[in-house]
């Protein structure tokens, strides 16, 4: 199973009386970091319904917005205090008194001043609260995940697709190899005996000097662990659990197989095909980062 780490979910309801939303969204990130937004009086559940988000999703950088939308019977009412407001303005004339001014406190100001206007917020139930939002954010992390599913299945169809170029590239490799051995060893073979005609070399010598230097470009150890690193891939995509992580190690492994290959061979064909392995396997390492 594929998943994305990017994901929008949306879910609304009632929250003890009030109508509220969440809204969910994800995006890559090495671990899981959660980001709550949601209003100061409800603070109490966060740590519980970040505990929610834990146990839905693994990896990404989850911002959660929470908002509610008070009515008329649950919007709490603002209170005037005459007799604040008239002690400000008393102390407000006294003061101009002393100061032998005319100046007057504006409205704006005796309207900002603390006291003047208040609210008396109501006690909420918190235990409601979080039972809530708790139903609520289960189904925005649901949506979520449903989101991730699918552009993880696309994901995933991409890096197989990226897998069987490189494997595609390989075998063209593997095809070209023993053309490219034997006029690699034909050339040396030419070559030491024009050093045996200059400094007399045994043929004893001559094959040495052959299988050491054909030995230089021996890749089929590469070969070999780049197939086996493919069948680890696709082992990788098949699984149940999140193996962004995994597909990120394994694409270094990739990396440094690919860069032997090319570096051990010096051929046209081989090295257009190493260059295209190394653009595919570029492109997949780019997805396995989107990856849970």
């Amino acid at each position: 199973m594929t998943v994305s780490m990017t994901g929008f979910g949306h879910a609304s309801g009632t929250v003890d009386g009030e109508q509220t939303s969440i809204e969910v969204s994800s995006v890559n990130h090495r671990y899981l970091e959660c980001l709550f937004r949601m209003p100061s009086s409800w603070a109490g559940v966060e740590a519980a319904l970040r505990e929610r988000v834990k146990q839905k999703v693994v990896r990404g950088k989850l911002t959660v917005s929470i908002r509610r939308e008070k009515n008329g019977a649950t919007r709490v009412p603002i209170h005037f205090d005459v007799s604040v407001a008239s002690q400000y303005l008393e102390h407000s004339r006294t003061l101009a008194r002393m100061m032998n001014t005319t100046e007057a406190v504006s409205l704006n100001v005796v309207m900002g001043l603390e006291g003047v206007f208040y609210q008396e917020e109501v006690e909420q139930d918190l235990a409601v609260i979080e039972r809530d939002l708790t139903v609520l954010l289960d189904a925005a992390l649901n949506g979520l995940n449903e989101s991730r599913l699918r552009e993880g299945a696309a994901l995933r169809e991409d890096l197989l697709q990226r897998i069987a170029a490189m494997a595609g590239c390989l075998g063209t490799v593997e095809q070209r190899l023993p053309e490219i051995q034997q006029a690699y060893e034909t050339r040396i073979r030419e070559r030491l005996r024009e050093l045996n005609a200059e400094v007399g070399l045994t043929q004893d010598r001559v094959a040495l000097e052959v299988a050491m230097l054909a030995e230089k470009i021996d890749v089929n150890e590469e070969i070999v662990r780049l197939k086996s690193h493919f069948d680890h891939a696709r082992h990788l995509f098949g699984s149940g659990t999140a193996y962004g992580r995994d597909l990120n190690f394994l694409s270094q492994e990739l990396q440094r197989e690919v860069n032997t290959l090319g570096s051990k061979i010096r051929d046209v064909e081989i090295t257009r095909e190493v260059l295209t392995m190394k653009a595919e396997l570029e492109k997949l390492r780019e997805q396995a980062q989107n990856i849970e």
